[in-house]
């Protein structure tokens, strides 16, 4: 049986773990925010009416691929082609070819930095796993300058960094839409969480110069962990509405 990825794979491991992906998405979130080509996401109007909602839809569509059999996730890539198509061809012009592989790029990232976080250091042949498995994911796209190597993205990353960001009217919005769906104490944590997450270049256009106020508590996290208490953790930490779907992230499908 052909999986697209690997069943043995580091990056089922990482996107089989609800604590790593809210992390992934927190880092995602910010970077979204400050990222020139965002009114793409204000088109439809989903995003700012339910940031966090679309949040789920978006790692319900990432774990099909990377849970699915090859011939499924390759399905579910083309419907996500379609999807853009269709805005494209309502908005009347097309989304950058840049702003896409911008978000693979945070894909990889924030897989990275997020279990690097919570678990421990990927060796180079494991970060080469999850360049590999979003590389593939942009080939199917058929996107053009996609980099071939993960020495090659290092770079384009850091270009893409200094080049494809600015805050705007958009950033300030989106950041008021986090803070109306979650409340003020988790929207601060949010924050938080964030500035631990985003490169230097996301935190300089954000305003943050100074470390999260939570970075202390990480190794108190792990030990939760051994303790099984990070569920209750995430019980209080997260909306009681969005506890099902939270639940939903530890399965593999």
């Amino acid at each position: 049986m052909l999986y697209f990825v690997k069943e043995n794979s580091i990056v089922r491991e990482i996107w089989g773990e609800s604590d790593i992906i809210l992390f992934i998405f927190a880092g995602s979130a910010a970077e979204f925010a400050v990222h020139k080509s965002v009114d793409w996401l204000y088109y439809t109007g989903r995003l700012p009416t339910d940031p966090v909602g679309r949040m789920f839809s978006t790692v319900s569509y990432a774990r099909r691929i990377i849970f699915s059999k090859e011939i499924t996730a390759l399905k579910t890539i083309d419907g996500i082609t379609k999807i853009h198509q269709k805005v494209e061809e309502n908005r009347g012009f097309g989304i950058p070819s840049s702003a896409y592989i911008d978000v693979l790029s945070m894909l990889i990232d924030y897989s990275i930095r997020a279990y690097e976080l919570i678990r421990r250091t990927l060796s180079q042949e494991e970060k080469e796993e999850v360049f590999d498995v979003f590389f593939r994911f942009g080939k199917r796209m058929h996107l053009t300058g996609i980099p071939e190597s993960l020495s090659e993205w290092q770079s384009i990353r850091t270009m893409q960094l200094n080049s494809d960001y600015e805050y705007s009217k958009f950033t300030s919005d989106l950041f008021l839409q986090y803070k109306r769906q979650l409340g003020s104490i988790r929207y601060r944590i949010l924050l938080e969480a964030q500035k631990m997450m985003v490169p230097q270049q996301i935190r300089s256009l954000l305003h943050w110069h100074r470390r999260s106020l939570i970075q202390w508590a990480v190794p108190l996290y792990k030990t939760s962990r051994l303790l099984h208490l990070d569920g209750l953790i995430k019980n209080i930490l997260l909306p009681s509405r969005y506890k099902a779907r939270i639940k939903e992230m530890e399965i593999h499908p």
